[in-house]
């Protein structure tokens, strides 16, 4: 791959990440005044109105060229990557009313090495030795991070493969993975001469298609969220905000490269949520946490080098 578009790719995936880090930011803080479904289903209601500007804009600076879409692969995989995706976010939410959470949480973090098994599987595509040296280091870079501040050890970690909060984070990890392969197969079933309005017309119709699966949920099953979820319209424009560009982003590096390669550098998310803990929040560093960030960062360096 050119070393421009190489360099693009991975500065797309650091900017999404960062923008990731604000949105569950803001997403902490609706948790305080609605439950799990709420706080989830702002993200893409609210990301509706983002996600349709960030499109015309495109449309606009293209010269009012509209995208051909290759409409049975498309749907299909656009529709998997939404379902996947919420599916998914209720696991991780889920996996937090467990004592043990921890456990749970460092084995959903596997999902780069998911997604790469995910695009061998359904697509034949391949990745390099040096790329799953780079996955394999990066994941324990951020199982590190996840039990730092818990009296679990990674040790402990990989021998609980088998209790029930690891089934549950290794399976959020699996339709996290599912749902990264299946966008890229959208993005990439998607014609056009600007790979950005590629990634925005697969945004447009996985956001709306996820708002409206949850909204429907809620009008059926927990009206009272759905009440909750109008009175925090100002945070959750700020949620649905950073949400909707977080995936544009995604979606425009998938565009670029394969889904397991964006994921391992996706997960320097951890060291701006790392950073935000000490320095914002001034919370104490921990050893784990710092070698946590050197094994996520040494992976980034090695995909680079080695890929």
């Amino acid at each position: 791959m050119h070393l421009g578009v190489m360099n693009l790719w991975i500065a797309i995936t650091v900017a999404a990440a960062f923008v990731q880090n604000l949105r569950s930011a803001v997403q902490k803080h609706l948790k305080s005044v609605m439950g799990n479904t709420g706080a989830t289903f702002v993200r893409f209601g609210y990301g509706i109105p983002f996600a349709l500007f960030y499109w015309l804009v495109l449309y606009n600076m293209s010269g009012k060229s509209l995208p051909v879409i290759d409409p049975l692969p498309f749907y299909f995989w656009a529709s998997i990557g939404a379902v996947a995706q919420i599916a998914a976010t209720f696991l991780l939410l889920y996996l937090f009313s467990f004592r043990n959470f921890v456990v749970g949480s460092a084995y959903s973090r596997t999902e780069p090495a998911q997604t790469a098994i995910f695009a061998l599987l359904l697509f034949g595509e391949t990745i390099s030795i040096g790329a799953i040296i780079a996955i394999g280091v990066s994941i324990i870079g951020v199982m590190l991070i996840s039990v730092a501040h818990s009296q679990i050890t990674l040790r402990s970690v990989l021998f609980s493969a088998f209790t029930r909060t690891a089934a549950i984070g290794l399976a959020s990890g699996t339709l996290f993975g599912l749902a990264s392969v299946g966008y890229r197969a959208a993005v990439l079933s998607v014609e056009h001469d600007f790979f950005m309005m590629q990634s925005a017309t697969t945004l447009c119709f996985a956001i709306v298609l996820q708002a409206g699966l949850m909204l429907a949920w809620m009008a059926l099953r927990d009206r009272d969220e759905l009440v909750r979820v109008i009175k925090a319209w100002k945070l959750g424009l700020m949620a649905g905000f950073f949400g909707a560009t977080a995936s544009f982003g995604w979606f425009s590096a998938f565009a670029l490269q394969k889904a397991a390669l964006v994921k391992v550098v996706a997960q320097i998310e951890m060291i701006f949520t790392y950073c935000a803990s000490v320095f914002y929040f001034r919370e104490k560093v921990t050893p784990l946490e710092i070698a946590g960030c050197a094994f996520i960062t040494l992976g980034i360096i090695l995909l680079v080098l080695l890929n």
